[in-house]
């Protein structure tokens, strides 16, 4: 099965059930892959576990799958979810595929007071956030939630869940791989947008105690840099 086709779907996985695709991707089984009944495909729903499965019938517009047997039981993944301010489209986009890849549960999209956007596309955010969970092989697709003001975000904030911020330019420690953190311990990492927090939302951050400023470094980096970057040195500390 290595290098099959994967495809989420939504409806209950089980041996022997038949799964209705949805258009887009009966599309991309018949005219991008150029696959044909008969042809094999692994199937994931974010609940079930990832199963082998059988392309039953395909049209341009329609695929029946035949659900076979189960690869991959669904197994606990990291709990570490990503705060952002949302950036221009592409930059978004690239957060949001980066993030999924390296196991973000929950993503939560703010505008902020420098943010050069308020308006974001959930339902592409949605769309490419599968495309990159079916490419790399996890077993979920990241929650994401509605976009707010980051002032709203964290007045709702769990107190329990541990915050690292990210601020350049400031004498923050830096967010490093060693000491791990307890593995049970719920974590966020939050980046800003292009030109940084202003003075009053970092007032704000300071007096919420859930949250712990950190650096990435000496070198000024892109928004969507530091997301990468962050989030890799946040798993790297729950051994992720």
């Amino acid at each position: 099965m290595t290098g099959s086709i994967r495809l989420y779907v939504t409806a209950p996985l089980a041996a022997g059930e038949s799964v209705e695709a949805s258009a887009s991707q009966a599309h991309y089984l018949a005219t991008v892959m150029r696959r044909s009944a008969g042809d094999t495909v692994r199937v994931f729903n974010g609940r079930d576990g990832e199963f082998s499965g059988r392309i039953e019938a395909l049209r341009r517009d329609r695929a029946v799958l035949r659900i076979e047997q189960q690869l991959r039981a669904q197994a606990e993944e990291p709990d570490v979810w990503l705060l952002f301010a949302l950036l221009k489209r592409d930059a978004t986009d690239l957060v949001v595929r980066a993030a999924t890849e390296l196991g973000v549960a929950d993503l939560y999209p703010v505008i902020t007071e420098r943010s050069n956007t308020h308006r974001m596309n959930a339902e592409r955010l949605s769309a490419i956030a599968i495309e990159a969970a079916e490419q790399c092989e996890r077993l979920t697709i990241p929650r994401l939630h509605p976009l707010l003001l980051m002032s709203a975000r964290l007045a709702d904030w769990p107190s329990n869940r541990r915050l690292f911020a990210t601020l350049e330019r400031s004498d923050a420690a830096p967010l490093s791989p060693v000491p791990s953190l307890p593995g049970p311990v719920p974590v966020a990492l939050l980046v800003g947008p292009e030109g940084g927090f202003a003075p009053a939302e970092l007032d704000v951050l300071r007096a919420h105690p859930f949250v712990t400023a950190v650096s990435l470094g000496p070198r000024i980096l892109r928004a969507e840099t530091a997301c990468i970057a962050g989030l890799a040195l946040l798993q790297g500390m729950r051994g992720a």
